[in-house]
């Protein structure tokens, strides 16, 4: 949550299908399918190592599971399949820590707004939200960072609005889910955005489409799935900054786990590396068509407030 000019996309070259990064819809937007991003086959899966077990938290060892605060739908980051299985990044990759670290794993499905909260009464352990790392945030929480990206803008296709770098945003209405951080970097142009939170990232897409907004504006693994995806690409487009054609502000997104639980901190940060040395966190990623945003190892609070 920053002072400092929007963000675009993080990948140019990555014009693939990608999706977002924290959208809670209503009950039947939680059955929207995995869709062609998430290939059918067998679960990718790893084993336990006892040694990285016996650095979880007494209390998650005692009651053997971690609860996960997660926001559902929000693809490719957290979706449900045809058979209502929850599937995608998050929860995959969240299915993979338990198993290496030996305990079972509950999916909690929560408004992005509320899983900090959560998190605070105890209801869940750890974030896999497709959160952003902070600075901010970081005064609450610690992050262990699985993902390097950005933001992009989209409009309508055919962009009859004219926006073609982050400065045309001013004056413009933008749509953006509530409690994230496109918000604030959109309010710190100083320019006359009108900023328009709604409750959902596909409400944020909504408004777009039904010209209650002239962009929408989310994190680039988002943007990119949801340009990508929605009527077979014809309803979107990215807009690309000339200026910065690899996008602007590169952030970290992460596992969100309270800072004073140093311990399951250590757990997590150690089971993730774990992952990434074996191959299976570079799977969970390929199959989920973001593997441009991998991070080379699992390294703790890299965000930063620009």
């Amino acid at each position: 949550m920053k002072k400092t000019p929007f963000v675009l996309a993080a990948a140019a070259a990555f014009a693939l299908m990608l999706s977002g990064c924290s959208g809670g819809g209503d009950e039947a937007d939680a059955k929207t399918p995995a869709g062609p991003n998430l290939p059918a086959g067998e679960e990718i899966s790893t084993t336990v190592d006892p040694e990285l077990t016996k650095l979880l938290p007494a209390a998650i060892a005692e009651k053997g599971s971690i609860g996960i605060a997660i926001d559902i739908p929000f693809p490719p980051m957290a979706m449900y399949d045809e058979t209502n299985r929850e599937v995608g990044f998050d929860p995959e990759l969240g299915r993979l820590l338990g198993q290496k670290l030996g305990v079972d794993v509950k999916l909690n499905k929560q408004a992005f707004d509320s899983v900090i909260p959560a998190l605070q009464a105890g209801k869940s352990d750890i974030i896999m939200s497709g959160m952003n790392d902070t600075e901010e945030r970081q005064a609450t929480l610690s992050f262990v960072d699985y993902s390097r990206g950005g933001f992009a803008i989209a409009v309508k296709a055919g962009n009859d609005v004219g926006i073609s770098t982050q400065q045309d945003l001013c004056g413009k209405t933008v749509s953006v889910q509530k409690a994230t951080i496109q918000g604030d970097l959109l309010r710190a142009m100083d320019c006359d955005v009108q900023v328009m939170e709604l409750p959902s990232d596909l409400d944020a897409q909504t408004a777009l489409r039904a010209g209650k907004s002239q962009a929408y504006v989310a994190d680039a693994v988002v943007a990119e799935y949801v340009v990508a995806t929605t009527d077979d690409g014809k309803a979107f487009e990215i807009v690309r900054d000339p200026e910065n054609p690899a996008g602007f502000n590169p952030v970290y997104s992460g596992i969100g786990i309270l800072k004073d639980n140093t311990e399951l901190v250590a757990a997590i940060q150690a089971a993730l590396q774990a992952l990434i040395e074996e191959g299976t966190y570079e799977q969970v990623l390929e199959r989920n068509h973001i593997a441009a945003y991998a991070v080379e190892s699992a390294e703790v609070n890299q965000g930063k407030d620009a």
